[in-house]
């Protein structure tokens, strides 16, 4: 297991910030109906001093950089669900500018791939995909922005509102069974390799999300360990929405399996500690991430974590996202140490263009 201590760590906030709470208790969650957050059902109780978010802040690293050469995002496309009937799922694909057709790519697959996106986000995946793949610090790879499946008639999600109220996201994301791994692996999975070289190496498949999300991305690599291998999990719902607290107890009574995972989650995730008291193990984020990761760990995984003081949400996964890119991908690509190979020590550049 590598541990990986992250100092100063910050993220931009995905909107305006709502007016400040009463002393003691938490803010509205992003995304949340009226404040009471995921992990219960009244205002969760606060530490005192200033707001778990206010020093987390996105990084050069998720910025565009003057000189950097920018990938695409094409889209957004629709896929329609065998798996759920009289579903779709909206995603669409960063392509780098180094990508060329004829040299099979990486993949990483962002699930509320909206989120993971947007200008106006936490994450800004593309930037920091651009800058560490022109740095060389991640291999050349195809990014997938994927939204939760909705019928025709739902809406798309956005930053405010990620669908737990009007997709299929709940059922799709939380159950901990190999349907949604279905979904990436025999819908998605088929549309890509139609119009790009991705590699089919497991070893180059990364997948991850935040929240619900992140439990999704982990039950596709673990239901589907010889499609995907690295996962990244920002306060991942591993909780009973559907039953995800069951994976401690599944990691250490299977074989162990051929995947590299991060966790990053905050002390002040969805606690389930409620003003008046009551509490519920299986409903605390942050206790439920804890468990999985000792789980792993006492297996034998391959597991990099980093606690913060966050709440729920993109806050800090977004400011340590390249950091996490970066150790899951670390060994990726051969590294040459000739000192002569001046290609291997520059930039990535742009592909040709035929």
């Amino acid at each position: 297991m590598t541990t990986l201590a992250l100092a100063g760590a910050a993220v931009i906030a995905m909107a305006q910030a709502p007016a400040a709470p009463p002393a003691g208790q938490a803010p509205p969650a992003a995304g949340a109906p009226g404040g009471r957050g995921r992990g219960g059902r009244g205002p969760q109780p606060m530490p005192p001093g200033p707001p778990p978010n206010s020093q987390y802040r996105l990084g050069p690293d998720s910025m565009a950089q003057e000189g950097v050469p920018q990938g695409e995002i094409r889209g957004p496309f629709t896929l329609p669900s065998n798996v759920y009937p009289g579903t779709q799922h909206t995603y669409w694909v960063y392509v780098p500018a180094q990508y060329d057709p004829k040299v099979p790519a990486a993949l990483m697959v962002m699930q509320d791939g909206q989120a993971f996106k947007d200008e106006a986000g936490d994450i800004k995946a593309q930037h920091v995909m651009d800058n560490l793949i022109y740095r060389r610090e991640i291999p050349i790879m195809l990014g997938v922005f994927i939204n939760p499946g909705r019928t025709p008639e739902q809406p798309e999600p956005n930053l405010q509102e990620w669908g737990d109220r009007t997709t299929n996201r709940p059922t799709e994301y939380n159950t901990p069974d190999d349907k949604y791994a279905r979904v990436v692996t025999e819908e998605l999975m088929p549309a890509l390799n139609k119009e790009y070289n991705i590699s089919k190496d497991p070893e180059m498949r990364g997948i991850g999300g935040s929240s619900s999300g992140a439990i999704a991305a982990f039950s596709v690599a673990w239901e589907r360990p010889n499609e995907f291998r690295k996962v990244l999990s920002n306060v991942g719902s591993f909780t009973d929405i559907r039953g995800g607290y069951v994976y401690p107890e599944r990691v250490l009574e299977s074989p162990k399996k051929p995947i590299r995972i991060f966790f990053c989650d905050g002390r002040n995730d969805n606690r389930a500690l409620q003003a008046d008291g009551t509490y519920s193990e299986k409903r605390d984020w942050f206790y439920q991430n804890v468990r999985l990761k000792d789980a792993m760990t006492k297996k034998g995984y391959d597991v990099n974590f980093v606690w913060g003081i966050n709440l729920h949400g993109q806050k800090f996964g977004g400011a340590i996202f390249p950091e996490m890119m970066r150790w899951l991908w670390r060994d990726a690509t051969p590294v040459t140490t000739d000192p002569k190979d001046l290609a291997a020590r520059g930039f990535v550049m742009p592909a040709e263009k035929k």
